[in-house]
């Protein structure tokens, strides 16, 4: 503990520093604000998308400015207005703040803003370390959190939500995750430079953590130090995957007994209906946790998706839970109930990135984009193409057309059935 405040405490000097005019008065002027993250989230207006805009099988080749004002006006084709990233240490992240204030400069119409990820580790993630200390920053956090801070006094017109860490407390993730107390240590940070006027106070900070990490799961993740997170936060930004449960908690899944008699596109609708409802229990589990320590502040999904494709547990032979169909009805379910509840969904993700898992190309990591690398819409968008959002506006050169040549029968051949609970059963008996 000793050595993050610390850590903390040299941050805060530099930063400080660097934030401050030779007269002691902020170097940035944010009176002109108007737009807010109170204004965005929860406002169907301002429809939210996870970003990041790699195109090759790794990070060192980072996104041109010029790639990412394509990917803008994309999105913005879409009704996007409001983007997350993951960290602030490659290139994109600056290049991508870039070009929209560049956008911006051309067009006064144009609106993006972001929710800025700083990510966070544990002390030896991803290192030989054996043994990841958990209660403890990486070395890298620091400056993490420094770069990030920058990035929000250079554009405070765009940077309206800074997210500390990303799935970083959640216990499946065991190379790098942390206890909440090093998330929250962060988060204070960020508020006490708010509260010096170093930051806008209009900034809200978050952690985008999986539901369970935020208490909506096991009592192992319930403690003080996440207590005090709740309260240390603007808003909760849950994760919740009905796609990965499929493998992993596939209750909800699969053909009931009684509906073997149904049709096979009954048997998928029937599913799908069972995985939004996962969903939505997820976000009410996180709901009545927070609800239950006496904290009332906004909830928001800050990631949630289903891939097109995958070799893994989710696809044929698997959970059979992966096809383009799928990932329609999963993404106009979650638009359409997070809309009527004023829920900001940040849909994970806006295009395929390949570099997620190079080593297996047809891994689900790599195809959770609502557009690919061919510059094809996946099937969620096609009425998107069919009513000429996209017309005139390109993806490396190439025009916005549709996966399958948008021949539906071609697509429902790839279109698997979940199997039945007896199977399922069948399966994970030892």
């Amino acid at each position: 503990m000793r050595h993050l405040i610390t850590v903390i405490a040299v941050a805060w000097i530099v930063l400080f520093a660097g934030a401050c005019a030779s007269d002691g008065s902020p170097a940035h002027d944010v009176s002109g604000l108007t737009i807010t993250a109170a204004d965005i989230l929860g406002n169907t207006e301002y429809q939210a998308i996870s970003y990041g805009g790699y195109r090759e099988t790794t990070r060192d080749i980072q996104p041109t400015i010029p790639q990412l004002k394509e990917d803008m006006l994309i999105l913005q084709a879409m009704g996007v207005k409001l983007l997350r990233t993951y960290n602030v240490h490659y290139d994109e992240a600056a290049n991508l703040l870039q070009a929209i204030r560049e956008l911006r400069a051309d067009d006064p119409d144009f609106e993006m803003y972001v929710m800025l990820g700083a990510w966070i580790d544990a002390k030896h993630a991803w290192t030989d370390e054996p043994e990841r200390i958990r209660d403890m920053d990486a070395p890298r956090n620091e400056a993490e959190i420094a770069r990030a801070v920058e990035l929000a006094q250079e554009y405070p017109e765009i940077v309206k939500i800074i997210a500390v860490g990303n799935e970083a407390m959640v216990h499946w993730a065991e190379e790098y995750y942390v206890e909440p107390g090093v998330i929250l240590n962060w988060v204070n940070h960020l508020q006490e430079l708010k509260a010096r006027g170093d930051l806008p106070e209009t900034l809200w900070i978050t952690s985008s953590d999986d539901f369970a990490s935020w208490g909506g799961g096991g009592s192992e993740y319930h403690n003080d130090d996440l207590n005090a997170l709740y309260e240390a936060v603007d808003f909760i930004s849950m994760h919740t995957y009905p796609m990965h449960n499929t493998h992993y908690n596939p209750e909800f899944w699969g053909v009931r007994d009684e509906e073997e008699g149904l049709s096979d596109l009954e048997k998928i609708h029937n599913a799908m209906e069972r995985s939004l409802d996962l969903a939505r229990r997820q976000y009410d589990a996180v709901v009545a946790y927070m609800h239950s320590i006496g904290v009332d502040k906004p909830v928001h999904i800050g990631e949630t998706g289903w891939a097109t494709i995958s070799n893994e547990y989710y696809g044929e032979g698997g959970a059979n839970a992966i096809d383009e169909y799928k990932s329609g009805l999963y993404y106009h379910h979650i638009r359409e109930w997070s809309n009527a509840n004023n829920i900001t969904v940040f849909y994970f993700e806006a295009f395929d990135e390949p570099w997620k898992d190079a080593g297996n190309p047809l891994g689900s990591e790599n195809h959770f984009g609502l557009i690919n690398l061919q510059a094809q819409a996946k099937f969620p968008l096609w009425e998107l193409v069919d009513d000429g959002v996209f017309d005139g506006l390109t993806r490396d050169g190439q025009p916005i057309t549709k996966t399958y040549d948008g021949d539906l029968d071609a697509l429902m051949e790839d279109v698997l059935v979940p199997p039945t609970d007896r199977e399922i059963r069948q399966r994970r008996q030892p």
